[in-house]
């Protein structure tokens, strides 16, 4: 039996975003999702996240539980008898708690891998990263608050930006059954991105030759966000056969 509700703070939220070939992408993504673009490139990227006073709703905030997650996505949209239904498609999961690592698929949607996390920020600087334990992936990210997207980004302007990854709120992953895909959606009460200019970013991802053909994918933009109410809404699992 799955959860219905966690709630909890985004303490720090950091989306690493890159454009990528449309048809790369797209070779990655099981049907019936296909790539969102945005001037023409598919959007992929990391969400650093870190969750605090995380319980279910019945549970006082004293006892909620502190962690750092990341989740490799891909911006998306599938066909539905009402229309085109936006959100991302999660590739992996990882996670700092044991107890996410345990819940996630069995108790709540989404399946988590352990990774050992090194975090330093102060109010303007953020640096994280992060080795998972099966080796799989590594991800370095260093920058600093900034008033202006990159020129070089697919977004003209912040706002252009936000309203894009507002609207990914609905995500699906693989579910441990391979005949279904698990769906959860975050909702931030009082949703506030800001910019934030990149210093570093590496990541074994998006460097593997292997998905990503020399050429095919760039750094694009990141945003940040701070101190956001939450909630983890689970959703029915999407049936293969049904999508």
């Amino acid at each position: 039996m799955l959860l219905p509700v966690v709630q909890g703070l985004i303490e720090r939220r950091v989306l690493v975003n890159f454009r990528v070939q449309a048809d790369v992408l797209q070779a990655q993504l099981p049907r019936p999702f296909r790539v969102q673009t945005v001037g023409g490139f598919g959007m992929a990227g990391v969400c650093l996240i870190r969750l605090a006073q995380e319980r279910p709703r019945f549970v006082p905030s004293f006892l909620g539980l502190r962690s750092e997650n990341a989740a490799h996505r891909v911006a998306v949209e599938r066909d539905t008898p009402a229309g085109p239904q936006r959100g991302v498609f999660v590739l992996r999961r990882d996670t700092s708690s044991a107890l996410n690592a345990f819940v996630g698929g069995r108790f709540f949607p989404g399946t988590h891998h352990r990774a050992r996390f090194d975090v330093r920020e102060t109010a303007d600087e953020v640096a994280v990263a992060l080795r998972s334990e099966d080796g799989d992936t590594r991800i370095a990210v260093r920058g600093r608050r900034a008033a202006e997207m990159p020129k070089t980004s697919v977004f003209p302007d912040v706002a252009a930006a936000s309203a894009f990854f507002e609207q990914g709120a609905l995500g699906w992953s693989p579910a441990k059954d391979p005949q279904c895909f698990d769906c959860l959606e975050l909702v931030s009460h009082g949703w506030r991105v800001e910019p934030l200019a990149v210093e570093e970013v590496e990541s074994s991802w998006f460097q593997d030759a292997a998905r990503f053909p020399a050429g095919s994918v760039a750094f694009d933009s990141a945003l940040l966000m701070r101190d956001v109410a939450h909630e983890w809404r689970s959703h029915a699992r999407l049936r293969v056969a049904d999508a």
